[in-house]
């Protein structure tokens, strides 16, 4: 039997990285509008970008999925229906959702853009699965909660055709299947309406009741203690696991991420599953370079989640709530002009500086820079951090369109 060919995908917070996402590797982009979408905190898409950003993608060969994967209030859902209709006329390959009401205008608006139901509806057993495919969904996307195991028996027990979709990297989140309500406590922020504070990386201390204003450290060591901040997942050495268990679409996590992050997530998972598919030998011999690669953006240290069984402590990081950054986003190559790479700039670097120019092939590029100029053609000795567009000359390599450049941080 063939091994199962799983989609690779990848999410983007703006048209750029959706770009950067489809350059790098991506079956499949999934993003969000301007409304109705659980990361209301993100660049997300305006209308035209979305057009933009579709056009873009199709023409590649790559899909595009659009959440509307709130949990709507009454209030809601004028404004989701009119959503739904626009979304009509831009033909994404899917739609996100997690709200039953909300699957069943999209039935009646665009029953032609496929239907996928969020982990948010915690999908955890291969009854609710059948219930949704009954109902017209093609895709599930399972709860983080359920092991390989459970997903292996779900496969055992959906119509082979249903497709599974399961979380292959990115942050978790404290709460089951998402549904997290402390955000909306302390600062009046729903996370099930996209617009969670992430509570869960603050640092807590204790208070005795008596004592108001007392505020007691509780210290796992001396830097204190993050009581629900939990390590990224990532699975990227049990890519044969997830195949065998009859997962169909592996989903990078991270909507608010930069395109330094989804270009290097993209590129290593995507030589990653290549390479076991045509040679599981050369997957395993490659797994250090993929480590090495998945490391060079910004994570939290990283766990195996659900899949081998419940964690324990070892998901939990307690004593910060930093994420570990090897590498600076410093920009991405929009053309070459005249010899020099123009480039979008994201942060600060100076003439003289080594920096690394980062391809989709794999290949990491280090080359000095020798001159920017601006705009308005005039040399600069260094970019300052205002996100300027930037012609840079470049000595040790060329960096094409969708490239992108970066600096390790010693």
């Amino acid at each position: 039997m063939d091994k199962r060919r799983p989609e690779l995908l990848i999410p983007a917070s703006s048209l750029e990285v959706l770009k950067t996402a489809v350059i790098f590797g991506a079956d499949a982009v999934y993003i969000g509008g301007e409304a109705f979408g659980l990361r209301a905190k993100a660049k997300n898409f305006t209308p035209e970008d979305m057009r933009a950003g579709i056009a873009f993608a199709h023409a590649r060969g790559v899909k595009v999925y659009v959440t509307v994967n709130i949990l709507a209030h009454n209030a809601d859902l004028p404004g989701v229906e009119d959503y739904l209709w626009e979304l009509k006329g831009m033909e994404p390959d899917a739609l996100i959702i997690a709200d039953p009401a909300i699957f069943q205008m999209a039935k009646e608006i665009c029953p032609e853009i496929d239907r996928h139901i969020s982990t948010q509806a915690n999908n955890t057993n291969y009854g609710t699965y059948r219930f949704w495919w009954e109902l017209g969904a093609k895709r599930v996307v399972s709860a983080r909660e359920l092991s390989l195991k459970e997903i292996k028996e779900i496969r055992e027990n959906i119509p082979e055709e249903m497709e599974i979709e399961s979380f292959i990297h990115g942050a978790m989140c404290i709460s089951y299947s998402g549904r997290c309500l402390l955000s909306n406590f302390f600062t009046g922020r729903d996370a099930n309406q996209g617009a969670c504070t992430h509570p869960c990386r603050w640092k807590y201390f204790l208070m005795e009741e008596t004592r108001p204003g007392e505020y007691m450290p509780v210290y796992e060591n001396e830097r204190g203690t993050f009581l629900f901040n939990s390590k990224d997942l990532c699975m990227i050495e049990h890519i044969p696991e997830m195949i065998d268990a009859g997962i169909d679409s592996f989903k990078i996590e991270g909507r608010m991420k930069t395109a330094l992050y989804v270009a290097t997530v993209a590129r290593t998972y995507r030589k990653a599953i290549d390479d076991y598919l045509e040679d599981p030998g050369v997957y395993k011999k490659n797994m250090p370079w993929y480590l090495n690669q998945i490391s060079n953006c910004t994570y939290r240290q990283f766990t195996k989640g659900f899949y081998f069984g419940k964690p324990g402590d070892e998901s939990q990081i307690y004593d910060n709530s930093t994420y570990v950054k090897e590498y600076t986003y410093l920009g991405i190559v929009e053309e070459e002009k005249d010899g020099l790479s123009c480039i979008r700039q994201k942060n600060k670097f100076s003439v003289g500086e080594r920096i690394e120019i980062m391809k989709p092939d794999g290949r990491n590029v280090e080359v000095t820079v020798e001159r920017i100029v601006n705009e308005e053609g005039t040399e600069q000795k260094d970019a300052p951090h205002s996100k300027q567009v930037l012609y840079v000359g470049l000595d040790g390599g060329k960096a094409e369109k969708y490239d992108i450049l970066r600096r390790e941080e010693m």
